[in-house]
């Protein structure tokens, strides 16, 4: 049986030992960069299952690598950050990280969210509702699951991995009212309050990348549902 692959960018020498030793004894597969140019020639070669990325790194940003890594793989990011400020945690949710944990930070924690978070993607992943090979079309869009691509009018629609899998979740429930904190435990895996505004951020891209602001609609004072009427 294969182990899961895990890749660390974190420019601290000590604590990309300390990450890589932690998760090499739980039975993971770990590769460490210790900067951000190394870290995406990394993933290339490597190709990990999950990536363990410093916010703050002496070449390129933490967020840059987050916007780069969501843009080109379908990848979970687990975000390490000595910012504790929510709005930035929330600016590095936007960017594409799924979860984040703030240093000085217990081994034992980010191991279980690794879990945590490795357990979330696979549980997406086996329990999609549409067949991975059947189109989904509505007006001129067209959603093919098994590529993770939409296109509007034959063009292909850029959406984030976070976009895709939020557009999904609406879809397969047309109709039902989601709150922000259910999307966010849907689609991210949270329900901390402070981040509801993630949600919203998200939903307006959607819409206007869609042009679906007739579709995906507001539920005032509750949240959003994707409209039964698409054809």
């Amino acid at each position: 049986m294969e182990k899961t692959k895990i890749l660390i960018i974190e420019d601290e020498e000590a604590i990309a030992d300390l990450l890589a030793y932690g998760l090499t004894r739980e039975g993971f597969e770990i590769r460490t960069a210790l900067d951000g140019v190394d870290g995406l020639r990394q993933l290339e070669n490597f190709r990990p299952d999950l990536l363990l990325l410093d916010w703050m790194l002496p070449d390129i940003s933490g967020l840059d690598i987050c916007k780069q890594v969501t843009a080109r793989y379908n990848l979970p990011i687990l975000m390490i950050t000595a910012r504790s400020d929510i709005t930035d945690k929330i600016l590095g949710l936007e960017f594409g990280a799924d979860d984040y944990i703030t240093k000085p930070f217990d081994l034992r924690e980010v191991v279980a969210r690794v879990r945590t978070l490795l357990r979330r993607i696979a549980q997406l992943q086996n329990h999609k509702e549409e067949p991975s090979n059947e189109v989904i079309r509505f007006r001129d869009i067209a959603i093919h699951p098994d590529e993770r691509l939409v296109t509007k009018a034959d063009e292909p629609v850029e959406l984030t991995p976070k976009e895709f899998d939020l557009l999904m979740a609406l879809y397969h429930s047309k109709g039902k009212i989601y709150t922000r904190a259910e999307l966010l435990d849907v689609v991210w895996g949270y329900d901390f309050p402070g981040e509801m505004r993630t949600v919203d951020t998200h939903i307006q891209r959607l819409r206007k990348k869609l042009d679906a602001a007739d579709l995906i609609t507001t539920v005032f004072g509750v949240g959003y549902k994707f409209e039964k009427r698409a054809e």
